[in-house]
Order: structure tokens, then C-alpha cells, then sequence
């Protein structure tokens, strides 16, 4: 995720912070079982809490679970393993109105489950169907727990289905789910909101293959993540003669949050990427000629990153500008999303636009490709999308990193005292989970990475990029993955250092820049 700011560009330069902001200014963001080598269970710490709420008894009453995430406790459930989603939206036409929608999850049971535990909390659910047979259910804080009609046995398949409604209207304060763009809807599910749209287990350790349908009026174009299973015929691939349905399907595992689905009057755009990579771009239809010169960079963004980290993780990619204001981009999965008017408002520099598609981009290696094990992890996404983000800046803008990181260097120590340190980031504040997303783990994350190449040297450091994306390819992957990477590629035992850096209330010493200081706090303020 890139967050931009609204008519602002940085004051004082390529490198230039605030270390008093609240956000992260960006330098002005039929399927089958995941393949087994790819599989990344859970750890024992991990599922410590949650493991003992496993086996729910059929008397007690509904209650909500987690998978013991430290930043959201209740998000994510026990007991089983998804595989894959099939999910099916209406649209009414009208961005006001509730999707008509079915949800179905192929699951592998892990712990013998009487009652199972999705992640829904926004829409309505109208019938469940446990395989094939109807099962009773009820809500429990923001999940939705399900008596299957016969207990369900640990290392068996389940297949569930729900029938219910997906509410594009926003709760009060809520962060995420649909987002309302001018002509329709887009997705915007990060940190912990696909359980607005869909009933999923909700937590990026669950990676799973999707199938997603979309059936909207004429005149509407719906697209979604991953590559289309057939053409689309108006008027005959609909229910009705006045409706038409799309279908998509992911090559690769995706978290929840990463699911994206377009429904506007758009306009698909194709071209052709790096060793023949179909790359689409969904835009409105009005502004097609407008936006192109902006497309056309994707290409050669897609084989410039290929040239640092290796081949683009899958089957497709593209870009999405919606008309809407969200304050935000977002790196979903083959289809990043965007703000129109990041591309149009002319107080953003060109360099400066460029390197935030680089930003999304490059989260299809870190983030998408290699998710988050849990959000405590989220400095692994971040920092990687903001260092690539500015080296683009400064090999294609002479924008110099190094400006860039001292300027981060100063600030650190006000963003580790507002936000925590990278690895060990502060809760979300109520109500607003996205809040997850401060500087400490943008800019505050990157300067970690600089610190590390200035440790072990940049060939050492390019190596550890291409053997992280290469070994975790497809999977999950924790801190301490990287840790241990790191060493591995290094030979050197990087303990303290990670210790330090990652999880220090004050910002270590630079490596090689003994001259960079942290800024002064700021004094308090006087009431009066």
C-alpha cells in the first residue's frame, strides 16, 4: 500500500520527512490445493492461543475466534486450511445497493471441528450448505460460526456455501471492503476487511486459490484477479438477456486481502510485458486516451524490477485507476489499485508518480508473491515496496537514495516513539485498522534495509533479495525468515543487528555514517 497526500508534494527535497507525520508522505502506495512445496503452516506461536478453542462443543454459545494474530487478535480462525474460494457477485446496477452473492470455500479440516468459524461481518447471510447439506449458523462478534449437520473429522475435506449479500455502503468509521468509485465499485481489502465483502478466514497465513464471478448489467465491465477463464459474450453469459458474466481465476495463491474485483464502465486496455506477460489495465472510459501515456510505462517498470529481484512472480499484471478518492493505492494481487487523480493532478511530479506504480509493483514480489506470515510482518511488505520505490527514484529521477534515508534516519526515532519499532509495530487504533500503515513501517523500514546493505555489502544484499523472493515464492514467511536468509547469504551471525534494528525503541547507529544523527524530539507542548 502507497499513501499519497492530497495537493502536497515534499518540501525540502528528495528526502525530505516530517518526523511529526501521522502517515507515510511517499516522497512528496475448479481450483485446486496450493501446490505442497509452497505450504507454510502456521507457527506454534501463532496458533498457541487458538488452539485450545478449536474444538468448540455444540452447546456452547457462538463465540468469535482468532488465529492469535498480535495486532488483530480476532482475525483469521482455527481448525482448517482453505484451499480455495468461488465467489460469485451481482451487481444490482447501483453502488448503493447490497451484491446478491455466493461464497464457496474447499477447506482441509486440521482440527476435528464441530462448529467452524468464517470472517463476515458485513451483509447478510441468507442460507449455509456444509457439503451439500443445510447447516445452521449465527453471528458472533465479526465472525460467522457455523454448525455443520454432522461433526467434521481432522485431515477431511470440507466444502462450504453461503448464500448472502455483499453491502458496498460502508459501516460508520470502518475502514476498507468496497469501495464506491463514480461509475461502480472497486476493492480495497487491506488490513482486515475481505470479511466485509466475504466470508473467508480472513488472515494473510491462509493463502488460497480464487475463482471469481461478476454479473452486472449491460454496459459494465467487471474484472477481477488473475486471468479470464473464457470470453465474454454480452448478452449470453449472463442469467438475464440484460446482464453479462465474467469470470476469473488466480494461477497462483492469494490472501484475502489482496482479492480485487472492478465493476464500472470501463475500458480494458492490453499490451504485452516482459517475456510475453499479458498485461491489462482497467480504466474509465472517458479518460482512456489521457491515461495511456501513464500505462505505457508498466512494461518496462515490470523489467526494470526483474532486473533487480528476477522474474515477475505471475500470470498477469495490470492497473486499475478508479474515480474515486481513497487516499491510498493498493498493491492487490495482478491488479494493483489507484486513485485517478494521482495521474492527473499536476502537483505530483512525474518521477514522483512513477515511482509509486513502481511502489505497487514491486509489492507483487513482497507482499502478494511472499505474504506476511502476520501483520507484525507488514515492515517486510513495506519497506521493500519504499526501497524499490526510491532506488527507481534514484536510478530514472537522480533522486539519491542516500538523501532519502538520512532524512529517514533523522526521523526514525519519532516514528519507533509514535508507531513502534518496524518489526514490533503499535496496535491499530479502534475503528481504523488501516492505521496499521504509519511511517515506521514505509520509510522507517526502508532505512532497515539500507542499514543491512551497508552491513553486508550490496553484493550480499542483492543476493538476499533474489534468494527471499525465490525461496518464499508462493507462500508466507515470517521476520525471522529473513533473519536467518540473511545470515545464510552472509555467513555472519546478524543477531544484534536485527535485534537493533528491528526491534529498538531508539535507531541504531548508521553503518558507514557516523555523521547521521537523529533530529532532536520535539519539546512538549505547554497547557495553559
Amino acid at each position: 500500500m502507497a499513501i499519497t497526500f492530497r495537493n502536497q508534494v515534499r518540501p525540502s527535497g528528495p528526502g525530505a520527512s516530517d518526523p511529526g507525520a501521522d502517515v507515510h508522505p511517499h516522497d512528496i502506495r475448479p481450483t485446486g490445493p496450493r501446490p505442497a512445496a509452497r505450504r507454510r503452516p502456521l507457527t506454534a506461536a501463532l496458533l498457541a492461543s487458538a488452539a485450545s478453542l478449536g474444538l468448540l462443543a455444540a452447546s456452547a454459545p457462538p463465540a468469535p475466534l482468532g488465529v492469535g494474530d498480535r495486532l488483530f487478535p480476532t482475525l483469521g480462525n482455527p481448525g482448517y486450511d482453505v484451499t480455495s474460494y468461488d465467489l460469485s457477485f451481482t451487481y444490482p446496477g447501483r453502488n448503493s445497493e447490497p451484491l446478491r452473492a455466493v461464497t464457496t470455500i474447499d477447506a482441509r479440516v486440521t482440527s476435528t471441528l464441530e462448529r467452524v468459524n468464517l470472517d463476515f461481518a458485513h451483509g447478510t447471510v441468507d442460507s449455509v450448505q456444509v457439503d451439500g447439506l443445510p447447516a445452521t449458523f449465527a453471528s458472533a462478534g465479526e465472525d460467522l460460526v457455523i454448525t455443520p449437520a454432522v461433526p467434521l473429522p481432522r485431515g477431511s475435506w470440507m466444502r462450504i456455501t453461503v448464500h448472502h449479500t455483499s453491502d458496498p455502503v460502508p459501516e460508520k468509521g470502518r475502514d476498507g471492503g468496497w469501495v464506491r468509485t463514480e461509475d461502480g465499485l472497486a476493492m480495497a481489502n487491506q488490513a482486515d476487511a475481505a470479511h466485509l465483502v466475504f466470508p473467508c478466514n480472513d488472515h494473510p497465513s491462509d493463502k488460497a486459490m480464487f475463482t471469481i464471478r461478476v454479473t452486472a448489467p449491460h454496459g459494465y465491465t467487471a474484472v477481477a484477479n488473475g486471468l479470464p477463464v473464457t470470453d465474454v459474450v454480452p448478452g449470453r453469459a449472463g442469467r438475464t438477456a440484460g446482464e453479462t458474466t465474467w469470470t476469473y481465476r488466480t494461477r497462483h495463491p492469494m490472501a484475502t486481502e489482496l482479492a480485487q474485483v472492478s465493476i464500472g464502465r470501463s475500458t480494458v486496455l492490453h499490451r504485452t510485458g516482459p517475456h510475453g506477460l499479458p498485461v491489462r489495465d482497467v480504466v474509465p472510459t472517458a479518460d482512456r486516451a489521457a491515461l495511456e501515456p501513464w500505462l505505457a510505462k508498466t512494461p518496462g517498470q515490470i523489467a526494470w524490477l526483474e532486473g533487480k529481484v528476477g522474474r515477475y512472480p505471475f500470470e498477469t499484471y495490470g492497473v486499475l485507476m478508479a474515480s474515486a478518492a481513497t487516499g491510498f493505492e493498493l498493491e492487490t494481487q495482478t491488479l494493483s489499485l489507484f486513485e485517478k487523480g494521482i495521474f492527473t493532478q499536476p502537483a505530483f511530479p512525474q518521477w514522483y508518480v512513477e515511482s509509486v506504480m513502481v511502489h505497487e509493483l514491486s509489492h507483487q514480489w513482497f507482499g502478494d508473491s511472499v505474504t506476511p506470515r502476520t501483520w507484525s510482518d507488514l515492515w517486510l511488505n513495506e519497506g521493500h515496496a519504499t526501497w524499490y520505490e526510491a532506488l527507481y527514484a534514484e536510478e530514472k529521477a537522480d533522486k539519491p537514495m542516500a538523501v532519502r534515508m538520512r532524512a529517514a534516519y533523522a526521523a526514525s526515532d519519532g516514528w519507533r516513539a509514535s508507531g513502534g519499532p518496524p518489526a514490533l509495530p503499535k496496535a491499530p487504533k479502534p475503528g481504523q485498522k488501516i492505521s496499521i500503515f504509519r511511517p515506521n513501517v514505509y520509510d522507517g523500514a526502508a532505512l532497515v534495509l539500507y542499514a543491512l546493505r551497508q552491513e553486508i555489502g550490496k553484493p550480499a544484499f542483492e543476493r538476499l533479495e533474489r534468494a527471499w523472493v525465490r525461496t518464499h515464492r508462493d507462500g508466507t514467511a515470517t521476520t525471522a525468515d529473513f533473519e536467518r536468509l540473511a545470515e545464510q547469504i552472509s555467513g555472519r551471525d546478524l543477531s544484534g543487528f536485527f535485534q537493533a534494528w528491528l526491534y529498538g525503541a531508539k535507531t541504531p547507529p548508521m553503518p558507514g555514517h557516523p555523521d547521521w544523527k537523529p533530529a532532536p524530539p520535539r519539546p512538549a507542548k505547554v497547557k495553559k
